[in-house]
């Protein structure tokens, strides 16, 4: 009988084996990035709308809102995290105290 080139079962076992523990290892880690890649996004949004707020008190000498903001130009529209939740305004934050 002539000699068949290929894998044996035992090769293709050993291959899977080895791309399952890569994988296993690999997971995890990609899904704590994208939770710090999206805390990350959100803090700097509310950081942009606190600053866009900023510049709204010194234009118009008052706190602004987030409607206010969105109705002046300020913001294009209501600003939301990655994670879906609302930003809200930092009334301290905003007034410079």
């Amino acid at each position: 009988m002539k000699k068949q080139n290929g894998f044996t079962l035992i090769e293709m076992l050993i291959v899977l084996l080895v791309i399952s523990v890569l994988l296993l290892i690999t997971i995890p880690n990609i899904t704590k990035h994208n939770s710090n890649i999206q805390n990350k996004g959100c803090e700097g949004l509310k950081n942009m709308v606190q600053g866009q707020a900023a510049a709204y008190e010194m234009e118009k000498g008052k706190s602004a809102t987030i409607a206010e903001l969105i109705s002046e130009g300020y913001i294009k529209k209501e600003p939301l995290c990655p994670d879906g939740t609302a930003v809200t305004l930092d009334s301290a934050a905003s007034s410079g105290k």
